[in-house]
């Protein structure tokens, strides 16, 4: 079974604070919520940051989660209403047919593979020059770009883009970069090793989907799409098209 969360958090407190700064420690505040550890199952999360006071994380997983760290570390515990629901997310599973529209979200990471980076960072410098060197991921950083890498890919989703009069409907509704350390395995070896730095481009896109084969639809819902998924991207949600109103006639 699958389950779709959202837990509401209080950007004014430290411990949000630190979350909302660092996808590395909101990663390991999400997998804190599983039972069984370590985890080994897919897990998919996204922030939602459009409120000044007030934001939100989306995560799913395949076990029934527990929240109450993150509301108690992160969120409002002493409030009256629920500050996180869990649903299950078969309901939607089972709307996914050939034909049907959906609006979506998605925040992603648009990357591109290449041998040949501009500016290639030390990591990468040290991969390309391997004994068997591969391509190296470097982001899209326009919003051209982006926008390209999205309807190049969806159709491998099972979906296609509505279109409207002047083109596919999706919109390119937030860009980021965002930088944090990266701590390392071991800890940081008492502190001597502060971790690498990380640089992460991400894209959010909005707009209407038409499903075309559910089979892969549903792969992409659950799976996610595109890459760096530990650090709050590749998160595909759906919900129903808002309807479509008709202005009124003249006289009318």
């Amino acid at each position: 079974m699958t389950y779709l969360s959202r837990i509401w958090l209080n950007p004014l407190r430290t411990g949000a604070q630190s979350l909302l700064r660092n996808p590395e420690r909101m990663h390991a505040a999400v997998l804190g919520g599983l039972a069984r550890q370590p985890v080994t199952e897919r897990v998919l999360w996204r922030l939602e940051t459009g409120r000044p006071h007030r934001a939100e994380v989306l995560i799913l997983t395949e076990s029934r989660p527990s929240w109450e760290h993150l509301v108690e570390q992160a969120g409002w515990p002493n409030a009256e209403d629920p500050q996180a629901l869990v649903r299950d997310y078969q309901p939607l599973l089972d709307r996914i047919q050939a034909g049907r529209e959906f609006a979506f979200r998605l925040r992603a990471n648009p990357v591109a593979a290449t041998r040949q980076p501009t500016s290639p960072s030390v990591a990468q410098k040290e991969r390309l020059a391997g004994p068997r060197p591969r391509g190296v991921r470097v982001a899209h950083r326009t919003a051209g770009q982006q926008l390209a890498w999205f309807t190049d890919r969806v159709d491998r989703w099972g979906f296609t883009p509505l279109t409207t009069e002047t083109g596919p409907a999706v919109q390119l509704n937030a860009r980021e970069r965002l930088t944090f350390r990266k701590r390392p395995p071991d800890g940081g070896n008492g502190g001597k090793n502060k971790g690498h730095q990380v640089v992460l481009s991400t894209a959010t896109f909005d707009g209407a989907l038409r499903v075309v084969d559910p089979d892969l639809a549903r792969r992409a819902l659950l799976s996610g799409v595109g890459a760096a998924k530990a650090y709050g991207c590749g998160l595909l949600t759906l919900a129903p098209l808002a309807p479509v109103t008709t202005p009124p006639s003249e006289g009318g």
